[in-house]
C-alpha cells in the first residue's frame, strides 16, 4: 500500500468501530477461542503497551516488529511490537508505548503521530494486559536496537499483512507448552503468533474494510 494511500484512510479509520474479539478469534488456537468468548478476569493483570508503528519506505507503507532476545521466560525469542510494561513515570499507556519504542528501537516520541488505540489483549502465561497503539512517522526511522532486549528488527510491508495467503498454521514448542498447533502470520519469512498476531489481525481487519 502506498504511504499516501495509507494516510488518506486514517480519518475514516479513526471513526470506525474496531472488530475487537472477532478479529482476535481469527488467529488464535481453538482452546484460546473459547477462553476469549468466556472472558478473562483481568483485574489483577499487569499493564503493558506496544506501538504499532507505520512509516514510509520507498513510497510504500511498512510497519516494524522486533525479535526479543532468548531468555528463560514465556516471550523468549518471540516476534513482537516494540513495547513493554508500564513504569511509574508513565502518565498514560500511550506514553508507555512511546517510551518503550524509543528505548527498544530508537524511535523518538517527538516524531510519532498517534492514530488510534486498539483493543487490549490479555496474555495468560505472563498475566499482562497489553494495550496496542497505532501510530506513524512521516519518514522511515533510523532504528537503533536495544541489544539487551532486542535481537533483531523486522520491517514488513503493510501489504503483506493484508494478503490472506500469509496466514498459516505452525507447530510450536514454548516455555509452557509442547508441540502446539497455532494459527500465525508468516511475514518476511518469520512466524508471528500469539498476542502480536491477535493485534495484527485486528489491524488487518480494520484496514481491509477501507481498501
Amino acid at each position: 500500500m502506498e504511504f499516501q494511500r495509507f494516510l488518506s484512510l486514517l480519518p475514516q479509520l479513526q471513526q470506525d468501530d474496531l472488530p475487537a474479539t472477532a478479529a482476535h478469534e481469527k488467529i488464535v488456537p481453538e482452546i484460546r477461542k473459547l477462553e476469549l468468548q468466556a472472558g478473562y478476569d483481568v483485574k489483577n493483570a499487569r499493564k503493558a503497551a506496544v506501538l504499532m508503528l507505520c512509516y514510509p519506505y520507498k513510497e510504500t507503507t511498512y510497519f516494524v516488529l522486533i525479535q526479543r532476545n532468548s531468555y528463560p521466560g514465556v516471550h523468549s525469542s518471540q516476534m513482537a511490537f516494540p513495547g513493554g510494561k508500564v513504569e511509574q513515570e508513565d502518565a498514560t499507556l500511550l506514553q508507555t508505548a512511546l517510551r518503550e519504542a524509543w528505548e527498544e528501537v530508537g524511535v523518538h516520541p517527538s516524531g510519532v503521530e498517534f492514530i488510534k488505540a486498539y483493543t487490549e489483549v490479555f496474555i495468560p502465561p505472563s498475566n499482562f494486559l497489553v494495550a496496542p497503539f497505532l501510530a506513524y512517522t512521516t519518514e522511515r526511522p533510523e532504528f537503533v536496537l536495544q541489544i539487551e532486549e532486542v535481537s533483531d528488527i523486522l520491517e514488513v510491508p503493510l501489504a503483506q499483512l493484508l494478503d490472506d495467503s500469509n496466514v498459516t498454521q505452525t507447530t510450536l514448542t514454548t516455555s509452557y507448552a509442547t508441540d502446539i498447533l497455532v494459527p500465525a502470520f508468516e511475514l518476511e519469512g518469520k512466524i508471528v503468533w500469539g498476542a502480536t498476531a491477535m493485534m495484527l489481525s485486528e489491524l488487518k481487519e480494520s484496514l481491509k474494510k477501507l481498501v
